[in-house]
């Protein structure tokens, strides 16, 4: 069985839940071959995977949302991007499909989450399954205007699957397709926390902070870290690294890693971290993003199963993390913890129904 997986190039999230899912579907399933088509650097997938081997089809399926930087986004360069992709597509899709007839043995297609997936599917023949708490669909409606008819356009494409994956902290995917609801779906730790406490010379938990703003970062210099000397930080932001009591990420770790090590986490609106920081218990220290119809729903979603404080960007900035406050409870509680193990089941079950 050859597992095509096609995962938007938009943000990293999107390559580690979809990793999640496919490290546990390789537990259950270990011959059979996991196809990874994206623009995500391979090195990012690398550090996904582990020791768990892929093939790489470097393409580029969607844009979801062109940002400005990881907490604003351009409309304008979005539309234009757009409409490059809608040229560069049917050349993709007739090779990819191209390459798939070639290799022996069944294909299901993976789908987190780009609608152009549907026609490849439909060159084919393959069977399609979506992954995802959102489509674009959901993303496009409201920025209104031209943006409406590439909603519509999403829409049709995510209709075309056999099924839906259906992930926590979600918006509308009322697409009419047979689905399971599943839990966070998070991997497992590789590493020992104790380990990493050593190589790092990490104090306590309750002392210990992670900021991260995903793939594309973001920089705050050092001043925003001198406002909080007891702390110690693990940080991906470059601008910082001349702080004492700054930790950069070593390269080749998961932030899942550092999960156990802090108790807080400083960060955007974001699927992936949400559901590592909660699977570990970690309280959610999150920044207000404007221009992403994801993030209110997020938010909300934090409220509701997760331990946090609610920070704006210039707090942000300006080192006002309210660290020394206690975080606010949730709201009604946690969410299963075995979302990627219920992911794979039902992806297998699929899977060998289409074989």
């Amino acid at each position: 069985m050859l597992i095509y997986a096609a995962i938007s190039g938009h943000g990293y999230g999107h390559g580690s839940r979809s990793g999640a899912i496919l490290l546990a579907l390789a537990q259950r399933q270990p011959g059979w071959r996991l196809v990874l088509s994206t623009s995500l650097p391979a090195a990012f997938l690398r550090t996904v995977f582990g020791e768990v081997s892929f093939e790489l089809r470097p393409c580029g399926w969607d844009v979801g949302v062109v940002q400005a930087d990881a907490l604003g986004a351009d409309p304008a360069a979005t539309l234009t991007a757009l409409d490059a992709l809608e040229r560069r597509l049917p050349d993709q899709i007739a090779a990819e499909a191209r390459w798939l007839r070639a290799q022996a043995g069944p294909v299901l297609l993976l789908g987190d989450v780009p609608p152009a997936l549907a026609r490849l599917a439909q060159a084919g023949g393959w069977p399609l399954i979506w992954v995802g708490n959102f489509g674009w669909d959901a993303i496009y409606s409201p920025m209104g205007g031209p943006f409406l008819a590439w909603a519509e356009r999403c829409r049709l494409l995510y209709r075309q699957g056999q099924g839906l994956i259906h992930c926590p902290f979600s918006m509308s995917m009322n697409w009419g397709l047979p689905e399971i609801r599943v839990g966070l779906t998070v991997a497992p730790l590789r590493q020992r926390a104790e380990d990493l406490r050593r190589r790092l010379e990490l104090p306590e938990r309750s002392r210990c902070v992670l900021v991260s703003f995903g793939g594309l970062g973001f920089e705050l210099g050092e001043e925003p870290f001198r406002r909080w000397p007891d702390r110690v930080f693990v940080s991906t932001d470059p601008s910082a690294a001349g702080a004492a009591h700054v930790r950069q990420l070593p390269q080749g770790l998961r932030l899942l890693e550092f999960m156990p090590l802090v108790e807080r986490l400083i960060t955007k609106p974001g699927y992936s971290s949400f559901c590592e920081a909660l699977a570990h218990d970690v309280g959610i220290h999150l920044v207000h993003r404007q221009g992403f119809a994801e993030a209110p729903v997020l938010e909300e979603a934090l409220r509701r199963h997760g331990r946090h404080r609610l920070l704006s960007q210039e707090q942000l900035r300006c080192g006002d993390w309210q660290l020394d406050q206690p975080l606010r409870p949730a709201g009604v509680g946690p969410l299963a913890l075995d979302g990627a193990q219920q992911a794979a089941s039902w992806l297998e079950d699929r899977a060998l129904a289409y074989s």
